[in-house]
């Protein structure tokens, strides 16, 4: 059944193929899962990659067909395939929505005052053949999966559960935390997702980079102490004189990579917006990138 290195059999009905996209926010690669047997449901496509496709395609046994494409988010390394893929198969594409959707009223606010997103590209060119709303289930060749609106890594985020598993996208990951880059990124909307997470007992967590997750219930609870003891340290640093997200940046990350310090830096500005949003930060003249700003005491 491993026709190459991309393909893994996880579990009986669970398939894995990965694509050949490593980078330093990627990790290994990105996952695309297919799930069942016979009639398949396709979970993150993945980048627009002719390899990846053929692969996605070898991954099939004689005489099954994928019957549904899911998609966890719109950046470029999980939707940009769905296109082509549901082109290639006639598969409906499956998704929250298209890229920006699902953001909250305050980041609404800011990318309309001209804040960028960070450097994480986003499928402009992808709107779903179905889209789909918290809570709704599914039942797709012959498999029921339900659909979970998780944002906080965007607003469009989608988390998906099968039988006590989790398809956890870029919400959930064993190998790294989630670069939360407003305005599509939303600090407080990621907490309250994985809050959300927590409520139930998961088996099993297939995340959309890296090894699954054998342990989730321990995974989300690290996942959410790491956030707040984040928060505490970036309180902590801040005073009476204003700092920019750089200078505390450098005081906070003291050991990271150069090359991961942008990604680090738009995490920053995620937790100080949601600090200013809770009453506890200033921010001169307004959260943004470039602020300077100050702990109300």
């Amino acid at each position: 059944m491993n026709r190459g290195t991309s393909l893994q059999l996880l579990e009986p009905d669970l398939r894995r193929v990965r694509a050949n996209n490593q980078s330093a926010l990627t990790g290994t690669g990105t996952n695309t899962y297919l799930l069942g047997r016979g009639e398949v449901i396709v979970i993150d496509p993945g980048p627009d990659l002719p390899s990846h496709l053929e692969n996605i395609r070898a991954a099939l046994a004689p005489g099954e067909t994928i019957c549904a494409i899911l998609v966890t988010h719109c950046h470029l390394d999980h939707s940009a395939l769905a296109g082509p893929l549901s082109a290639l198969t006639g598969a409906p594409t499956y998704a929250f929505g298209p890229a920006h959707s699902g953001r909250s009223q305050g980041m609404q606010a800011l990318a309309a005052a001209g804040m960028p997103s960070g450097a994480e590209g986003f499928d402009q060119q992808f709107t779903p053949d179905h889209r789909l709303s918290d809570g709704q289930t599914l039942t797709l060749g012959g498999v029921q999966i339900e659909a979970l609106h998780t944002p906080g890594h965007t607003g469009c985020h989608l988390s998906f559960a099968h039988q006590g598993r989790l398809f956890s996208g870029d919400h959930v990951m064993g190998w790294s935390t989630s670069l939360i880059s407003p305005p599509d990124g939303d600090m407080t909307a990621y907490l309250d997702s994985l809050a959300l997470l927590q409520n139930r007992a998961w088996t099993t967590a297939y995340p959309g980079h890296g090894a699954p997750i054998l342990q989730p219930a321990q995974r989300l609870e690290a996942l959410m102490m790491h956030r707040l003891a984040r928060q505490a340290a970036l309180t902590a640093r801040l005073g009476p004189r204003p700092a920019t997200i750089p200078e505390l940046a450098r005081a906070i990350y003291t050991d990271l990579s150069p090359q991961l310090l942008p990604a680090a830096e738009r995490n920053l500005l995620a937790h100080l917006i949601k600090l200013w949003q809770d009453g506890k930060v200033s921010a001169a003249p307004s959260p943004t990138p470039t602020a300077r700003y100050t702990r109300k005491l």
